[in-house]
């Protein structure tokens, strides 16, 4: 596993992040294979963990606590999100200072650390990023409930925005073969001085053709959930079918290896409920791109 640094942070990241969220964390996936895959990934040399208190119907950071406890985290950076919970039934949304302490104190005592590494404002609203707000922030940070601030959004004009902001260092945004037009914008955010961690970059398993004998409880969630919320992605995702099938690069690697190839991003967060899966990813790191199948991206994304 090749690790790259985290912007201006001082911290150095695995380029696969493992993102714990989603059926992960859901309680039909059994706690021990999910601690299995956590396990896993720091086998194979993985030291980023990316969740969240709204994930998972509220249960995504707790269980990734329970999988790391005992396990050495010293070189291990464990992001989490602030500004998005989960309570009675859905997901709610609050950006007051008062509530983001309250999360970040329950991030701390979920994942069992004393100080959180790296803390994402989950889909902030520019008029929210206020002078003020940043200052009541930057007390947090200074009472030690977190050392990196970063913002999650997958709207280009709040990342545009975070980029002025000094007391941001981080941003994670949608960079994948869907979104060619992020790439330049992952690079202005490292020419910023920003770390760059990209999220979706499997682009939701869109571009990958229908299973229809995979009946997997996981398999068949995900695939609910494409069809309720992304279906203008599923229909995009089929012009890059032929990135599957291969012999040379798995459609996952070459996925990975397009937006590792991206200037400026740091990290691929990828989530799975797959050993298999898990480190077919992992096996993207230090991979290029085939000069044949880089052109034939471009042509998809011309279209």
């Amino acid at each position: 596993m090749r690790a790259r640094p985290l912007g201006r942070t001082g911290l150095e990241v695995s380029e696969i992040g493992f993102g714990a969220a989603s059926f992960w964390g859901h309680p039909a996936f059994p706690e021990r294979e999910a601690a299995r895959l956590i396990h896993r990934a720091l086998e194979l040399g993985v030291t980023l963990f990316d969740t969240g208190p709204a994930y998972s119907r509220g249960r995504a950071e707790s269980r990734l606590g329970r999988a790391l406890a005992g396990r050495d985290r010293s070189g291990l950076v464990i992001a989490t999100k602030a500004g998005t919970f989960f309570e009675r039934g859905r997901v709610r949304r609050d950006m007051s200072l008062s509530a983001i302490e309250a999360s970040l104190e329950q991030s701390r005592r979920r994942l069992g650390l004393e100080s959180l590494p790296l803390v994402h404002l989950h889909g902030p609203s520019l008029a929210e990023l206020t002078p003020d707000f940043l200052e009541g922030l930057e007390r947090l940070r200074g009472r030690g409930l977190f050392r990196h601030l970063g913002v999650n959004s997958f709207d280009p004009v709040v990342i545009e925005g975070a980029l002025a902001l000094p007391q941001v260092d981080t941003v994670m945004l949608d960079v994948n073969v869907l979104r060619p037009e992020r790439v330049s914008l992952a690079a202005r955010a490292a020419a910023a001085g920003k770390g760059v961690l990209a999220g979706m970059p499997l682009a939701m398993g869109h571009t990958a053709p229908p299973r229809p004998g995979d009946l997997r409880l996981s398999s068949v969630w995900y695939a609910l959930r494409a069809l309720k919320n992304h279906r203008a992605d599923r229909a995009a995702g089929r012009r890059f079918r032929f990135l599957h099938g291969r012999t040379d690069i798995t459609g996952a690697q070459a996925l990975l290896a397009w937006v590792l190839g991206a200037a400026g991003v740091s990290a691929a967060l990828v989530g799975t409920t797959r050993l298999e899966h898990l480190e077919d990813c992992v096996a993207a790191s230090g991979r290029g791109l085939p000069p044949d199948l880089a052109m034939r991206i471009e042509r998809a994304q011309a279209l």
